[in-house]
């Protein structure tokens, strides 16, 4: 048998990060605008991003995103800009470097010589915005099908033009590059497969198109879209309550996370903090929410492999907590639990009993499942070794959450930028060594223990009082006030009709989802109804790391690596 990776709490230690070498380098050739962004020339775009990146160690490429400013109130330089959003090696700094487009030709270089992310994100942004990256590897569409005429995050996009789909892709634009660049002039000798996108091993719509040698894959293409649902642009046309339930459909196996990372990031745009209780009910129902997705990862990769028994050891529990979220919610799978500013709702009486058995339901899923799986050479064998992602190279594609972590990266936002209290709870951070399925499965039990670590903490700590901000422009007002006099009646009309107010800004805020960073991107022009929404989901950095992942291994380990990195389809193509 196999020495198990070993998983132990790793500190993090703090450090002055600011990007001091861009500061100097770049010192006559950038600005600062009122969002604390870096304003920079883009011809100079390449320089200043791999000065940031050797020089001052901004190593995560977190996100690339586009504005069309065509209908904003206030004058811009030209009407396309793109953001790139960089995190550093300590985990403690963000910088966003925006870059404004020249309209008559809208091209500009890519990074993904730079970081291996950048290709999937710059391919998402000529798909959705019409941008040219030049020197792309191979930019093509990524959410919308190939027949698909225009770019429709374009503020001039016809949202009700229908446009179907009727031609398939056999995806060989991709391979044989992929193939030639290994040495294969001649395709005969390999068989073509297709793993999903209708599959139940491929744990949602996504594609994997692999080429084999025997049972070995040679070359892989992930393609991804076929859930697509056009979440970005719908919040284009929603106030930022209304847009709450939306969140819901994104990662569907912990909804309230994404409730809340979106919340979050309202209410820092709007300078407020929401009460104390709120935040240990976020923290509550948070940490709830990332032990069931992580049930569910657990569950679906153990059959995977054959092991059904632990699928009902893990899932039962997971039932249990359904049940709890309904009572509490009104909703099992989306909840919509969270308003800008509190929540819907205070806690029922007797939840903190229904929530101790629900505790105790996974203590014994998790100690029953791993009193078969621990020592059990079959499953060591089928994990350990398999689907490995090294350290350095889980940065540069970057991965955050377990995935991260299991390759021994210590990178928590619960502990490196903490919000809600987490600074006042006592809990470790599970690292593992390899990188592989073993330790990307073990990472996320041990994350289980940790989070009811958490939940027992806080529900000691829990205070009493409000759990909506006292500001009438924010929350809405008691039903009583709105039925029994006519200024309670305004507040809520006004609050429904037009929409939380946010001050007019650009702004980033993340939280640490049940897979790594979930973060938002959101414009405000000082409605109601947020100008651009751009959601940061850890699964699509995953994703696009998958295909080179699995390349030399076997099919099944193909299976098991896609379920250690837990894919969700929903937040993936969003």
């Amino acid at each position: 048998m196999k020495a198990s990776s070993k998983i132990v709490p790793q500190k993090i230690s703090k450090a002055d990060s600011m990007p001091k070498h861009f500061e100097a380098s770049f010192a006559n050739r950038f600005s600062k605008d009122e969002n604390n962004q870096y304003i920079i020339a883009q011809q100079y775009i390449i320089e200043a991003i791999t000065c940031l990146q050797i020089e001052d160690n901004f190593s995560i490429l977190l996100d690339i995103t586009a504005i069309d400013y065509l209908t904003c109130k206030h004058e811009c330089p030209s009407r396309f800009a793109l953001v790139y959003i960089l995190r550093d090696t300590s985990f403690l700094q963000t910088v966003r470097i925006k870059t404004y487009l020249h309209d008559a030709k809208l091209e500009i270089q890519s990074i993904s010589s730079l970081f291996a992310i950048a290709n999937w994100a710059e391919r998402e942004v000529w798909d959705q915005y019409g941008i040219c990256f030049t020197n792309h590897p191979n930019l093509k569409r990524m959410l919308n099908h190939k027949e698909f005429i225009g770019h429709p995050l374009r503020k001039d996009y016809p949202i009700t033009q229908g446009q179907f789909c009727t031609k398939t892709d056999d995806l060989m634009d991709e391979m044989i590059p992929k193939l030639e660049n290994k040495g294969f002039t001649s395709h005969e000798d390999l068989m073509f497969l297709n793993l999903g996108p209708a599959h139940p091993a491929s744990h949602g719509t996504i594609r994997t198109f692999c080429a084999l040698e025997g049972e070995t894959i040679i070359s892989a293409v992930a393609e991804i879209g076929y859930l697509h649902r056009g979440f970005e642009k719908s919040c284009e046309n929603h106030t930022y309550n209304q847009i709450i339930p939306y969140t819901d459909r994104l990662n569907y196996c912990s909804a309230i996370l994404n409730n809340i990372a979106f919340a979050h990031t309202v209410e820092g745009m709007l300078g407020v903090s929401v009460p104390q209780r709120a935040q240990f009910i976020r923290v509550l129902i948070g940490e709830l929410s990332r032990i069931i997705d992580h049930l569910v990862c657990l569950a679906a990769n153990l059959v995977d492999m054959g092991a059904l028994t632990n699928y009902w050891y893990l899932f039962n529990p997971r039932e249990a907590v359904y049940d709890l979220l309904s009572k509490l919610t009104g909703a099992r799978l989306t909840n919509s639990y969270m308003r800008i500013g509190g929540m819907a709702h205070d806690l029922y009486d007797g939840f903190n009993e229904d929530l101790q058995e629900c505790i105790k339901q996974i203590q014994n899923g998790v100690a029953d499942t791993l009193s078969l799986i621990e020592h059990n050479r079959i499953f060591h064998d089928r994990t350990q070794d398999v689907g490995v992602i090294k350290a350095e190279k889980a940065l540069n594609l970057g991965l955050s959450g377990p995935n991260l972590r299991a390759s021994g990266i210590a990178y928590d936002i619960r502990k490196t930028a903490p919000y809600y209290n987490y600074e006042s709870f006592d809990f470790d951070i599970a690292i593992g060594s390899v990188g592989d399925v073993y330790d990307r499965m073990m990472v996320r039990f041990e994350e289980i223990r940790q989070s009811i670590r958490i939940i027992n903490q806080a529900m000691k700590q829990i205070p009493q009082g409000p759990i909506l901000v006292a500001d009438n422009a924010i929350s809405l007002p008691d039903k009583k006030d709105v039925y029994g006099n006519i200024e309670g009646l305004m507040n809520q009309f006004k609050l429904i009709y037009e929409g939380v107010k946010v001050p007019a800004m650009e702004y980033y805020n993340a939280i640490e989802g049940a897979n790594g960073e979930l973060g938002f991107y959101i414009i405000s022009d000082g409605s109601g109804t947020p100008y651009k929404v751009k959601v940061r989901p850890p699964c699509f950095p995953a994703m696009a790391a998958y295909a080179d992942i699995i390349e030399g291994g076997m099919i099944a380990d193909a299976v098991l690596t896609l379920g250690s990195l837990n894919i969700v389809a929903g937040e993936l193509d969003r």
